[in-house]
């Protein structure tokens, strides 16, 4: 025979555990049952997971190397535009100074 709870051996539980706790406390019972369960299996997830996600200094490194270069691009393209700023305002102050003196 299959060792465990068969359908018959639950029926006889829950009723036992009907008559001594009462229909009131069993709903709770359960309820604190499955929040504890679900509180466990989290916990096991985040120590499992914590294990997995740890990086080798290599990863790290490569990791660090790649924002370094994205930073320093970004930085040359907000050089560029702030280069070609000038130039447009000095050229609108030109056409403006043409206009003023044709007037």
């Amino acid at each position: 025979m299959v060792p465990g709870f068969h359908g018959l051996d639950l029926i006889v539980i829950l009723v036992i555990a009907l008559l001594i706790f009462g229909p009131k406390k069993l709903p709770e019972m359960g309820s604190a049952i499955g929040k504890s369960i679900k509180e466990f299996r989290k916990g096991m997830n985040e120590l499992t997971q914590g294990k997995e996600e740890e990086k080798s200094p290599e990863v790290t490194r490569l990791e660090l190397e790649s924002a370094q270069r994205e930073l320093e691009r970004l930085r040359n393209h907000s050089n560029v535009v702030e280069a070609a700023q000038p130039e447009v305002s000095a050229s609108t102050e030109t056409h403006n100074h043409e206009v003023k003196s044709e007037l």
